[in-house]
């Protein structure tokens, strides 16, 4: 598992940009024009695989966010598909300009991962978070509660990427995976926990806190 800073870019990115390089290094040799159109697709799959350098809060009762993104929605639920007892949900959307690496929110050790395949409509709408294609990484807190984060595909995301496994310790901060192209992330919390952010929030990935775990 990646540690936090270590790479600048997301190594996901690293086949788009090796052709990215090589289709602008061919035109520029038989065809300048296209080297234009290689070029503006080099500089995006740079900018949309960026992996900068955040700091995790010194506060340890922070759950940081393991997304960037806008916040869309902060509610309570009695139980869910990937929680069984109340919880609190707070739904992330992702959109291709945010970086898209995704980070563990809080330690603990992964339980279980859940994928469910599914369709591809805009993360942006409530029917994404249960009709998507996503993956769901069920975690258990050093105090004995349950935390899932589940990565959801949206239109243009076609790729989830998770490299969390069963039984997996696992530290606030760390890189778990990417979705590739604009998503949405969900995050379930015990109904106890104070969570500071509300819809219209913008956050980023590890940096800002979503909630205060008690």
């Amino acid at each position: 598992m990646m540690k936090p800073g270590r790479f600048n870019l997301a190594r996901e990115g690293y086949p788009f940009i090796l052709i990215g390089v090589f289709l602008t290094v061919i035109f520029l040799l038989v065809f300048k024009p296209l080297a234009i159109v290689s070029g503006l697709f080099l500089a995006f799959t740079l900018y949309f695989f960026r992996d900068p350098e955040r700091r995790v809060p010194k506060d340890r009762s922070l759950l940081v966010s393991p997304a960037d993104g806008k916040v869309l929605k902060v509610e309570s639920l009695p139980a869910g598909p990937y929680l069984a007892q109340a919880h609190q949900k707070i739904s992330i959307f992702m959109s291709p300009m945010d970086v898209h690496v995704n980070c563990i929110p809080c330690d603990g050790k992964v339980k279980e991962v859940q994928y469910h395949p599914g369709k591809f409509f805009v993360a942006s709408l409530d029917k994404a978070s249960v009709d998507n294609e996503r993956n769901a990484v069920i975690l258990e807190t050093p105090e004995g509660k349950e935390v899932a984060f589940v990565q959801i595909a949206g239109l243009v995301a076609r790729r989830i990427v998770c490299y969390a496994r069963a039984s997996m310790p696992v530290r606030r901060g760390e890189r778990y995976g990417l979705i590739r192209f604009g998503s949405r992330m969900e995050v379930c919390i015990p109904p106890e926990w104070e969570v500071i952010v509300k819809p219209g929030d913008k956050v980023k990935a590890t940096q800002s806190a979503l909630a205060r775990m008690k």
